[in-house]
């Protein structure tokens, strides 16, 4: 008995950390640039994606100005987080975030634009 027991408890050992290891595989990791300047672009760039589901990590560095995110493209595409970037007010390669909302940045994280791309 006390033999099944241990064996049990090694099944359901291997088997949680087989379904971790597999959680992690269908993770996608992905760094593009956002302009921006300082601590507080960091936070409000950032804050979005605290609770959003399949987004499990977005971390923005200031100095290289390169958003890193960890997300399952499953549940969200990197154009969504793209965008999700865009409507808090800053911009990335691909999505310039609307007037308004880059306008109600604080002063000190209004950044240097770079030009809009003419439409076709």
């Amino acid at each position: 008995m006390k033999t099944l027991k241990i064996f049990g408890i090694i099944g359901l050992v291997i088997f949680t950390t087989t379904r971790l290891f597999a959680q992690e595989e269908t993770l996608k990791k992905e760094s593009f640039k956002v302009w921006g300047n300082c601590e507080m672009c960091k936070a409000t760039m950032e804050k979005p994606f605290k609770k959003m589901d399949g987004v499990k990590s977005a971390k923005w560095n200031v100095a290289s100005k390169k958003m890193t995110v960890k997300f399952d493209a499953s549940k969200i595409s990197l154009d969504d987080i793209k965008k999700t970037i865009a409507s808090v007010g800053y911009d990335t390669e691909e999505f310039r975030a609307p007037d308004e909302a880059y306008s109600k940045l604080h002063g000190c994280c209004q950044y240097d634009r770079p030009a809009a791309k003419a439409a076709n």
